[in-house]
């Protein structure tokens, strides 16, 4: 009986360290340490987090192999995040799992950031068949994804200037929510009307996005109405995340929704952190009944940054022996 391979994954493309165990494609362990120091700056510090990174990838590593169960010697491989992401961050994943590479001389895996959230969808049941569209979204990225295959993907339409995540965590901010504000938002916006308030919806051709010019009308809105009345937010704040958080998923689903009549492709996954998102989800689930969509969510720890998607995808890279060598580098900004 031929051995299934068994792939230890890094990610390290943000403020997350996390590291993972895949084996024959399955997921043995999934260790993840998130860093805390940088809510007190209300975002992500990139010194800071490569910092932090330094300090935890050993124990993390070690914790996600001593659960697995497996000893270092059954290692057939190292995945790691070359990119996109913060280039400090990277760096310490990429050099780690080089070094880890190299003692134990094992070939590596280069994986990119946004093709591993798509493929996070076949980390467990229920899993999508090909082709089918994809709506990854983040606190850096917005894209809507044809996937064809494990490996053969293609962008239809991304964001033009800053990614949905993002929206949501600086208009949090402008209402005064802590870092994270996305989350904070979310749950705020559950107990809110989310008719109350009208934002704009940008005017992008194709299937692009783009957020800036809603995040710009946001704060003119809030400075004209707190001019009026000092107490304002906080008086409708509520109803004032609902009104973003439904003005920032329609145009999201809105693309999508082109996106499946223009392929034909009624098979529709959600990814990346603001997946997680109950507004987005509840929409996606409304438009699945309306459209015939099939639709596919991953479990919530694998909709963050996590390493098991960085192994998974490794995994189905290690079958088409589709590897790195050691003058491999990160890469800030990697297309798919």
């Amino acid at each position: 009986m031929q051995k299934q391979p068994t792939i230890l994954a890094i990610e390290s493309s943000c403020d997350d360290t996390s590291a993972a165990v895949i084996q024959g494609g399955q997921l043995l362990s999934n260790i993840t340490d998130v860093q805390q120091v940088h809510a007190q700056y209300g975002g992500v510090v990139p010194e800071a987090a490569s910092r932090q990174h330094e300090k935890n990838i050993v124990a993390v590593v070690q914790a996600a192999i001593e659960k697995a169960g497996v000893d270092r010697s059954a290692i057939d491989a190292v995945a790691f995040t070359r990119g996109p992401g913060l280039i400090g961050s990277l760096l310490v994943g990429v050099s780690f799992a080089k070094g880890f590479a190299l003692a134990n001389n094992l070939p590596l895996i280069a994986v990119n950031h946004m093709q591993a959230h798509i493929l996070a969808h076949f980390i467990e049941e229920p899993r999508p068949t090909f082709p089918f569209l994809c709506l990854t979204v983040s606190g850096g990225h917005t894209q809507i994804v044809r996937v064809d295959d494990y490996l053969t993907m293609e962008v239809l339409g991304e964001t033009r200037d800053d990614a949905a995540g993002e929206a949501f965590d600086k208009i949090g901010k402008m209402l005064g929510l802590p870092y994270p504000a996305g989350p904070q938002l979310d749950k705020l916006a559950q107990q809110g009307d989310p008719k109350r308030f009208t934002f704009p919806e940008p005017r992008i051709p194709g299937l692009h996005y783009s957020f800036s010019g809603l995040k710009t009308a946001v704060l003119y809105f809030l400075q004209a109405e707190t001019a009026k009345n000092p107490n304002f937010i906080q008086e409708n704040l509520s109803d004032l995340c609902a009104s973003v958080q439904h003005r920032i998923v329609t145009i999201l689903v809105s693309k999508l929704r082109r996106a499946s009549r223009e392929t034909g492709i009624t098979q529709v996954a959600i990814a990346g952190g603001v997946s997680a998102n109950s507004g987005l989800r509840q929409i996606i689930e409304y438009y699945a009944e309306k459209d015939g969509w099939e639709t596919y969510i991953p479990r919530f720890e694998y909709c963050t940054d996590n390493a098991a998607m960085i192994g998974i995808t490794g995994y189905y890279k290690f079958l088409k022996q589709d590897f790195a060598d050691q003058s491999v580098s990160p890469v800030a900004r990697y297309s798919l």
